[in-house]
Parts: structure tokens; C-alpha cells; sequence
């Protein structure tokens, strides 16, 4: 029954095959764990088209016998995916290999999961040569036996490219030119290693064919290729993520490839400090990518020449020197993820269409890039920590007129600094003119200054404030000196009714009407006039001082002449002082005649004021109003001081 199941299974499988295979049929042996992908190029519509992957299954064979299974493959196929090979189905692979000879339609060919002994890995390479297959994939190889050296024959093949990826070798002591000889020498165009720990590569020992190699995730150092002249036809090098150290030594070896164009170091520990050392790097080569090194600002004095595309990303460069060697032809450049301060000026990329800054330390990006670059299509500059401020807002406007350069607006560009606008867009940050501008906010304010210097210099003028300052330090002199002699006049005491400010003009008023009639009668009332009262040998202004402090009152005679006297201007200016700082009610104002008031100086403001505020009492024409008027005027300064009491019975007597 177990035998008749087991027929049923493979008689269905076999149909389902033999269903695909008619026209020059191909013999195909499959045992345990050998899966197939098969590909024809004779769909119903006529297309090359790719069918579904068929698994071939089996139950392991009886491996005493020889018993196989045979399947019919047509020699349409044109792709083959096999993984699992070991060194118990290695020779059945062998032998399928084998029936692929040139002129077969299969070219692709892609083994997973290979786990063989050196000499079988070598026979499974030496039959792939010597077929149809145009491109070998391998990955995932483990060498399981010592490694020995192998005579390849590298003649009459159609390879084109093979791609290794992934090898395990578990010998740990062989020479390693028996492995790397085998690659090195294979005269076909494309070949790819990579994550192979691989330590080294010898040169070839011909002109190679090689266009195309892809070392990368290996181990290789700078002594790779060095003097190799035999790589006259490689355009395209890749050795990302390796060992190299020295830029000096890679662009040295690139000096021997007259056919480079792309040369990727991206990945490695590169390093250049200058030191006048000169860089050789291939003419022919086109594109360089550096990314991901240690390199610095003296990388620039080691670049290629006829470099288009550049990419220095995730270096340590923190400006672009000036004086540099110029790269006319440079059209690309990636500074992404540096330490620039600022957008590099195109003095020395005199071709440079696009630049990409993102992700470097910009707080304040330059407004005249564009000036400075005129053919940059388009600039990556955010991502950065930018200072919204000033300084910013030009480079807000130069997005306007940029015409959309700048790539990625607005998204990637956002406030960092100050932090109340952090996360704010440099779109939605707006300043006003002034405040930006510098120019006018100095004009502006000194505008303003001379204004306000204008209106102080003309109220000065129009108020005489030199004059009052100078009254003032005046008054504060005079009362410092009497504080430091209190041996002087006390001039807390009260001597007088009253003092008389006048002026000379109407003295005859003063000394004939005036005093005789406020001194004469029972009154005693005792007045200050400057000619009997100032004490010799004191300045006029403190005696001014002294009396009006010693007078209970002060009478100023108001007339046209007293508003022309500078020294009543002075006793006026006293006693108002007087009358603010003691918050008393001691001026007397007589008008002896009119004043018309353009008559007043400017500077007699204060007089202006009184007048205006103050009761004044006016000489009367009338001779018969003139006893009222000196009633009053007695009414006005009658006080009972001692001082003044003593002296007129000292009078008396």
C-alpha cells in the first residue's frame, strides 16, 4: 500500500513536469533537498515571461543504490535557483551543470546555502565557467575542507558577472594567493565579493576585462591595488565599508585605473591631514563617494580634479578653505552631516548644481548664496539648528526668490533657537523691517536723538535752564556753606517783616512811599532793602539768600523795569524757591505799573505763573485809595517777631 502511494506521488510529479518539457529536452537528476526554479520563454501570448517557482520534492533515496530520479527540463529555461548544496547532492548538481553547455538558453544561475569542499566548490565554478550561465550568484558559502591550489582553466566561457556573497571558510591556515588568485584572474567583466572577510585582492596577473568591482564588508586596507596596472578597463570600484586608512594611498591606486569613473570608499576610517602631501587620483574619474570616514577640512586639498559628483557625508568638516584646488567640473556636492557653520561659497565649484548641507550646525545661513553660486539648481539645507533672528529673515526672503531651489520647504526648516520659537517654521517667523534692519534703526535713532536734542536745546533757550542750574548750584553752595559755619547768622531767625526786591528804576517809589509808610506808626515793622541790610564782604547772591531766609515775606515790586533786572530775576527765582521748599504762602506781589506781557522774557515763566495763580495788590492812581492799599499791604506782613520787636525799641530808646 506504502508502495502504491509513493508511485501515485511520483507519477503525479512527473506528469506535471512532462506537461513543460517538449522541444530539445535537457535531462535533469534531483535528489533530497535539491529545490528548482524554473523560468521559460514561451508563454501563451508570445512574452518572455518568468513562471512560477516549482519545488521539486522526493524522499531521500536509498543511498546504497543508485537509485535517481530523471525529469525532463526543456532547454528553454533561461533562470535557475537552486539552494541546500552539500557534498551529498554536490555531483548531482555537477552533473546538471553539465548539460548546460554554451549555446543553452539558461544564463541565470543563483545558488543559496552552499556548504561543499574546496574541490567540489571549485569544480561547481569550473563547470559554471565553461557553460551557458552568463551570471553566477552565490551566497552563503561555507568551505568545509582545506584550501589547496587549484588550476583553473579560465578559457572559453560566456560568464559575465559573478556575484559572491557571504563565504565561511573554516581552514584557517592555507596561502592565500590559492584563493585569491582564482578571483583576481577570472577575465570577465563584473565580479562581486562582498562580506566575505576578505583581507586582500591580488592584482591580476593580466590586462583584466574587469568593469565592474564590488568588494564591499570586507576587510581590505590600503595596500589593495597599489601599482596594479592591469585594471585598465575598470570604470566602477566599490570598497565600502572596509579597513582603508589613508586617502593619499586610495587616490594612488585609482592613478593606475585610466578607465575609472566611480570610485565608492564610503564606510572606512579615511583620514588626509595634508601636510603638503599630494594626492594622484585617476583623470578618468567622474564620481567620488567618501561618505562616512574621519575626514576633515584638508580633504579638499586632496580631490580629483575632473570630480561631477562628490559626497562627503558624515565627515568632520567644518568649512570649505578657501585658496583650494578648484573643482571646474564639480556639479553635485553632499556636505550632509558635518560641522559647517555656514553654506559654502562657490568660489572654487564654479559648475555646482546641487548642494546638499542638511544636518550640519547652521544656525544663520548666508542670503548671498545664490549671488555667489548662480548655476545651483537646488540646495538641501535643512535639518539644521537654526537661529531665528535678523540674520535669518534675509535668507527667508532669498526662499522667495529662489524659484523653489530650496528643497524641502518648508517642513525641514524649523526654528531651533531662540528656545520660545523652537519648532516654529522659518516660514511663519516674521520681524519688522526696523528691527531687522540696521542701517535704519541707526538712522532712525538718530533721528530721533537730534530731535529730542533739538527740543531740549530750544526749551533750554526758550526757558533759560543754563540760567536756572546755574541758581540752583548757586542756592546749594550758599546753604552748604552755612551748614558747615554755624557760627554765622542764624538763619532759621526771622529779623524781617520783610524783604523788598525792586528794581533801581523804581527806587524813588521804594524809599519814598514804600518804606516810610509800612515802617512809620506803631507798628514796628522792620523791611530788608538791600542797601542798608547786605553785609559787606558777602557775595550779592548770598545775601540775597540770607535775607529773603530771614524775612517773613518778600515784596516784589512789579513794573517794566523789574522784568529787565537780572538781579530781581535772581530774588524772585529765591523766593519762590523758598516758597516750595518751606510749603509757604510768602510773596507779595505789587504791581506798580502794568506789565505787557511780551514785555516778560521768555525765562520769567515763574513770574508768568504767579501772576496768573497768585492775588496781587496794584498801586492805585487815586490818591484816595492809597490808605487802603498800605492797610492791606501792613495786614499782609504784620507778625510779631522778637527779633524784629527788639530792634525797634532798641530804636525807641
Amino acid at each position: 500500500m506504502k508502495q502504491n502511494t509513493s508511485f501515485l506521488r511520483k507519477f503525479f510529479l512527473y506528469k506535471c513536469l512532462f506537461a513543460l518539457a517538449f522541444w530539445s529536452p535537457a535531462i535533469l537528476s534531483v535528489e533530497d533537498k535539491l529545490f528548482t526554479s524554473l523560468s521559460n520563454n514561451f508563454p501563451e501570448d508570445g512574452s518572455n515571461q518568468k513562471i512560477k517557482t516549482l519545488p521539486l520534492l522526493y524522499t531521500k533515496s536509498n543511498q546504497s543504490k543508485a537509485n535517481f530520479d530523471w525529469v525532463v527540463i526543456q532547454n528553454t529555461t533561461e533562470n535557475l535557483s537552486l539552494s541546500e548544496i552539500t557534498n551529498y547532492n554536490v555531483k548531482q548538481l555537477i552533473a546538471l551543470l553539465s548539460n548546460f553547455r554554451q549555446g543553452s538558453r539558461l544564463q541565470n544561475l543563483t545558488l543559496t546555502n552552499v556548504s561543499v569542499d574546496w574541490d567540489a566548490l571549485m569544480e561547481i565554478f569550473q563547470t559554471v565557467w565553461h557553460s551557458s550561465i552568463e551570471y553566477f550568484n552565490i551566497n552563503n558559502i561555507t568551505q568545509l575542507s582545506d584550501i589547496e591550489s587549484y588550476d583553473f582553466d579560465y578559457s572559453g566561457t560566456s560568464m559575465k558577472a559573478l556575484a559572491v556573497n557571504k563565504i565561511l571558510i573554516t581552514d584557517m591556515y592555507f596561502t592565500q594567493d590559492d584563493i585569491y588568485r582564482i578571483f583576481a584572474d577570472m577575465n570577465i567583466p563584473d565580479l562581486t565579493i562582498v562580506d566575505a572577510e576578505m583581507i586582500h585582492m591580488l592584482c591580476p596577473s593580466s590586462k583584466s576585462r574587469f568593469r565592474y568591482l564590488n568588494f564591499s564588508g570586507n576587510e581590505l586596507t590600503d595596500l589593495l591595488f597599489q601599482k596594479c596596472d592591469n585594471l585598465i578597463q575598470l570604470e566602477i570600484l566599490i570598497l565600502q565599508k572596509n579597513k582603508f586608512e589613508s586617502l593619499r594611498k586610495v587616490s594612488f591606486m585609482s592613478s593606475h585605473m585610466k578607465s575609472l569613473k566611480y570610485l565608492d570608499m564610503s564606510n572606512n576610517l579615511l583620514r588626509h591631514d595634508g601636510a603638503d602631501v599630494r594626492c594622484q587620483w585617476a583623470e578618468s574619474l567622474t564620481e567620488l563617494d567618501l561618505s562616512s570616514n574621519q575626514l576633515a577640512d584638508a580633504v579638499f586639498e586632496c580631490l580629483p580634479v575632473n570630480i561631477r559628483k562628490l559626497s562627503l557625508q558624515n565627515n568632520h568638516i567644518s568649512t570649505v578653505p578657501r585658496g583650494m584646488v578648484e573643482l571646474k567640473s564639480l556639479e553635485g556636492l553632499n556636505l550632509a552631516s558635518n560641522r559647517l557653520a555656514d553654506l559654502p561659497g562657490c568660489g572654487g565649484f564654479t559648475s555646482l548644481q546641487f548642494l546638499n548641507v542638511e544636518m550640519n550646525l547652521i544656525l544663520t545661513p548666508s542670503a548671498d548664496f545664490f549671488r555667489s553660486c548662480p548655476r545651483v539648481r537646488e540646495l538641501q539645507a535643512g535639518h539644521n539648528p537654526f537661529k531665528c533672528s535678523c540674520e535669518l529673515q534675509a535668507f527667508i526672503r532669498l526662499e522667495r526668490q529662489s524659484g523653489g531651489k530650496l528643497s524641502g520647504w518648508p517642513v525641514a526648516y524649523v526654528c531651533e533657537y531662540p528656545e520660545g520659537l523652537r519648532g516654529t517654521e522659518l516660514k511663519d517667523f516674521h520681524l519688522s523691517l526696523l528691527a531687522c534692519n540696521t542701517t535704519l534703526l541707526l538712522v532712525t535713532a538718530l533721528l530721533l536723538t537730534l530731535v529730542l536734542v533739538a527740543v531740549v536745546a530750544f526749551l533750554c533757550i526758550y526757558l533759560d535752564v543754563p540760567w536756572y542750574v546755574r541758581m540752583t548750584w548757586q542756592w546749594t553752595q550758599t546753604k552748604r556753606r552755612a551748614w558747615h559755619n554755624p557760627s554765622g547768622d542764624q538763619g532759621a531767625v526771622l529779623q524781617f517783616h520783610a524783604f523788598i526786591s525792586y528794581s533801581e528804576r523804581d527806587s524813588l517809589w521804594v524809599k519814598n512811599e514804600l518804606i516810610p509808610n509800612l515802617e512809620k506808626g506803631d507798628g514796628c515793622i522792620q523791611l530788608c532793602q538791600h542797601e542798608r541790610n547786605f553785609i559787606p564782604g558777602k557775595s550779592i547772591v548770598e545775601n540775597i539768600i540770607n535775607c529773603i531766609e530771614k524775612s517773613y515775606k518778600s515784596i516784589f515790586v512789579l513794573s517794566p523795569n523789574f522784568v529787565q533786572s537780572e538781579w530781581c530775576h535772581y530774588e524772585l527765582y529765591f523766593a519762590h524757591h523758598k516758597l516750595f521748599s518751606e510749603n509757604s504762602n510768602s510773596l507779595i506781589l505789587i504791581l506798580l505799573e502794568p506789565i505787557p506781557p511780551y514785555l516778560i522774557p521768555a525765562r520769567y515763566h515763574k513770574l508768568k505763573a504767579l501772576m496768573a495763580k497768585r492775588t496781587y495788590l496794584e498801586w492805585p492812581k487815586e490818591r484816595s485809595k492809597h490808605a487802603l492799599f498800605w492797610a492791606n499791604l501792613r495786614a499782609a506782613i504784620s507778625i510779631n517777631l522778637p527779633k524784629a520787636a527788639e530792634n525797634c525799641y532798641e530804636g525807641i530808646d
